[in-house]
């Protein structure tokens, strides 16, 4: 039940006793893909194309690296390949489309990108000239700052499924961005023996789970720190919901909640994986450009104590 680890190591032990078979690598390579190893996926899609140059599946998955990988050019001409070979496979075709897609507009924004030194989306913004209706009954900011009402007022508006109005969530991607941008890449964490942090890794849009480590662990707090370990977004539902919670409890407790940048905090997954389209039909596409700005702020590792690494 995507045991990806030992379907590595199986197909492995396939490859060592028939080295030839394109097919073992392929499959191998999948579940790579599935294992986020994209480099290790793109390697082994490339072996088996060597093996077997007919091997559409193995096409398939280089594509498929590729994209992840941020390589579109190169996997929008293997997409190609399968869509010339298969042209009734509707995956194949959906796929190739949201390639082509992709390829164009990144075509498209480098033609009009002007200044090598881009300006802020901060720059850009009139956050006091918005208003909040007098309709939106939904948590606010008091004096403009997080407070844990807030964030408790919050998690219960977003557990019935209700959005923060654009303002609030401008106001916490401002101000969290001050706060990021004045850590290190590595952060260094001290804690006594009498101590303890949860360390909580990938969220990916699942905000009810979210909810279920804090009801089971307890909410953050200065006695109760927190370390989320990257890949808050993708995939799930809730994306916007998870990570707003978790930059509005990186407003309230700054040194004792703390957040790392993962694979999924990039331009390239977040169009190929769901946030950048969840974005835009929640607010709008100038927020997402501010979400990207954001998470190029975030830490990259944090060591606890000079001893564990996260």
């Amino acid at each position: 039940a995507q045991d990806y680890e030992q379907a590595v190591r199986l197909y492995s032990e396939a490859i060592a006793l028939c080295p030839g078979n394109a097919v073992y690598y392929g499959n191998r390579s999948l579940a790579h893909l599935r294992a986020e190893s994209y480099g290790y996926a793109l390697a082994d899609a490339t072996r088996a194309l060597q093996l077997d140059g007919a091997y559409v599946k193995g096409y398939y998955r280089r594509a498929a690296s590729n994209m992840a990988l941020g390589r579109f050019k190169a996997a929008l001409r293997d997409y190609e390949t399968v869509a010339k070979v298969r042209p009734h496979d509707r995956d194949a075709r959906l796929k190739l489309q949201e390639c082509s897609r992709i390829v164009k507009q990144k075509a498209f924004e480098r033609a009009i990108a002007s200044d090598p030194h881009k300006r802020s989306v901060v720059d850009s913004l009139d956050i006091e000239s918005m208003t909040i209706e007098d309709e939106y009954s939904g948590p606010k900011l008091e004096d403009g700052r997080v407070t844990l009402a807030f964030m408790k007022d919050l998690m219960q508006w977003y557990k019935e499924q209700k959005k923060l109005h654009r303002k609030c969530a401008y106001q916490i991607l401002v101000q969290v961005k001050e706060v990021l941008c004045k850590l290190p890449t590595l952060v260094e964490t001290t804690l006594e023996e009498t101590e303890r942090v949860t360390v909580c890794g990938d969220t990916h849009g699942q905000f009810y789970d979210l909810l279920n480590i804090f009801e089971l662990n307890g909410l953050p707090s200065e006695a109760n720190p927190y370390i989320f370990n990257g890949d808050f977004v993708d995939r799930g539902s809730f994306s916007v919901e998870v990570i707003l919670t978790l930059f509005g409890f990186k407003l309230l407790y700054p040194e004792h909640f703390h957040l790392l940048r993962g694979n999924h905090e990039t331009d390239n997954m977040n169009q190929i994986y769901g946030f950048e389209g969840e974005v835009k039909a929640k607010y709008t596409a100038q927020m997402f450009a501010l979400f990207s700005e954001v998470f190029e702020w975030l830490p990259l590792a944090q060591c606890i104590n000079g001893k564990v690494l996260v």
